[in-house]
């Protein structure tokens, strides 16, 4: 399965037991279009605007999934014009080209297709099939629509989403020209809409001079105003104001947009986990909040996590329950610091010590074998340095996930190797979980198995052959690098050496 390696860490956790009941559900009649590589550009060209959703059978997310979307589909095929659903099965082999076109790095991803298939954009919605509905209206629909009437805004604007709204004297000039090239760019992310008249606007001022851009959003200040119509400012004007100060992760699906972002933007992410229920979290949150405002302009964004909610995190970072309340900072180096037993006044004191530079990098790693003598070596956070960076050995190592059907296929191949090539001792076979030790950044993972190989001259090379134990050995013999090691110098040996050379100088005088 192919992961991203940054992590969107609840996507990690799939599950691979499949189910009837699934399999009967296919079987009735489905308003979900069926797309594989053969009929997939046929189907896509026939249709203005389309979802496909790639998918593997035995992802536990696909799953669940899976009824929102058929019930999404049969009421947006009944929408004037329809609305196309469909799927693509991305663990079939044939339909490669597909999941590589799309560069699809995990599952379920859904991809909004227009324009016959000229535009892609990734699909950012809701997961549940009334929130699908709603989404999918408006991005079937212009990027931006006129607000007429205080009805129209409240259609807009809600207590769950950001949405952006544009104001102008006239639809038309730079200004408005540049607002809808940004919210055709950004309308899968955003609800975007324009409008002559603010006084109908929430928080509606006609005293403001226009043209301005009002981003509401359902946290924080309720809302921003924005004069700056330069496309790339304004972009980062919306993108920097979307996110609040403090993001939830908890299960309000609301909140799913938020965190994502919270992943996938470049700042310093400063993670603070503890159980709501906990009698302190109302002192948690204000502190937590003062230490956003305070720490705006150092580029560090602030998460609180709920550990019954968040256990695909904990499982990434190698967190335990009994660190709770916990706070972790992760810096743009991947590096990670980590406090435990927190109390509400230590929050801003840890923070200054991490920018002061004071505080230990932590490794997540499982604890080092007692032994580790059998044909495959175990490698761990802790052990990695020593096995593969320092050994001085030529090391092929596999980077797996326990869940993964592909690693649980290669495991008897690597096994062969091993115990073939075991009297080699200039050769290690061995193996990580990368699921709960911490990798290296010189290692960058795509999928899961992905075999590394580090040789005793220090050179990193990406196995990319085929998983099968001929190809795997002979990539090993191609790249291993022949150990020059001394040979161990004894009292016989230097003995020997004296003898040989007191022998050598003496026949050197005879022939003087």
């Amino acid at each position: 399965m192919a992961i991203s390696k940054f992590p969107i860490v609840f996507f990690l956790l799939a599950s691979i037991l499949l189910c009837s009941s699934v399999k009967c559900e296919e079987e009735e009649a489905s308003a979900v279009i069926v797309l594989d590589n053969s009929n997939f550009t046929e189907v896509v060209e026939k249709h203005d605007f389309i979802v496909v959703e790639f998918y593997a059978p035995w992802c536990g997310h696909c799953k669940k999934l899976a009824p929102e979307y058929e019930k999404a589909a049969q009421v947006l095929s009944k929408h004037n014009p329809p609305i196309v659903l469909a799927k693509v099965d991305g663990n079939e082999k044939t339909n490669k080209p597909l999941t590589d076109k799309f560069n699809i790095k995990g599952y379920p991803t859904l991809i909004i297709i227009r324009n016959k298939g000229e535009v892609q954009q990734e699909y950012t919605g809701p997961r549940q099939s009334d929130g699908i509905v709603k989404y999918l209206k408006t991005q079937a629909g212009p990027a931006s629509f006129e607000i007429k009437s205080e009805e129209d805004a409240k259609s807009v604007v809600d207590d769950k989403s950001v949405s952006i709204v544009g104001v102008f004297s006239e639809f038309s000039g730079t200004e408005f020209d540049k607002f809808t090239e940004l919210a055709e760019k950004l309308r899968s992310d955003y609800t975007f809409a324009h409008t002559k008249d603010a006084k109908i606007l929430p928080h509606g001022d006609s005293s403001v001079v226009v043209p301005f851009v009002r981003l509401f959003k359902p946290f924080d200040e309720l809302f921003s105003d924005y004069q700056e119509f330069e496309v790339d400012a304004l972009q980062k004007f919306i993108e920097a104001a979307s996110i609040p100060l403090v993001v939830t992760f908890d299960s309000d699906e609301s909140n799913r947009p938020f965190i994502l972002k919270f992943f996938q933007n470049p700042n310093i992410k400063a993670m603070f986990f503890t159980s709501f229920t906990n009698n302190k979290i109302q002192d948690f949150k204000i502190e937590l909040h003062k230490a956003a405002v305070e720490y705006k302009s150092k580029n560090i964004s602030f998460l609180l996590g709920d550990p019954m909610t968040s256990q695909g995190a904990f499982q990434f970072y190698g967190l335990k329950d009994e660190w709770l309340p916990l706070f972790m900072i992760q810096d743009n180096t991947n590096r990670k610091y980590l406090s435990k037993n927190v109390e509400p006044d230590q929050i801003t004191t840890w923070i200054k010590e991490y920018l002061d530079g004071t505080l230990t990098p932590y490794k997540k790693s499982q604890p080092i074998p007692e032994t580790n003598d059998m044909p495959i070596k175990i490698v761990v956070g802790e052990s990695f340095n020593d096995i593969v960076f320092e050994s001085g050995k030529n090391v092929l190592l596999e980077f797996y996930a326990p869940w993964c059907v592909h690693c649980k296929k290669l495991d008897p191949m690597l096994e062969e190797i091993a115990v073939a090539l075991q009297n080699d001792e200039s050769i290690i076979i061995a193996k990580m979980d990368a699921t709960l030790n911490d990798v290296p950044d010189e290692f960058e993972l795509s999928e899961f198995p992905t075999l590394y190989f580090f040789s005793a001259d220090k050179k990193r090379e990406v196995f990319k052959g085929g998983r099968t134990v001929e190809s795997i050995t002979n990539f090993i013999k191609k790249h291993k690098f022949p150990l020059t090691a001394e040979p161990e110098t004894t009292i016989e040996t230097e003995a020997v050496v004296e003898a040989v050379a007191q022998s050598e100088a003496e026949t050197v005088k005879d022939e003087l």
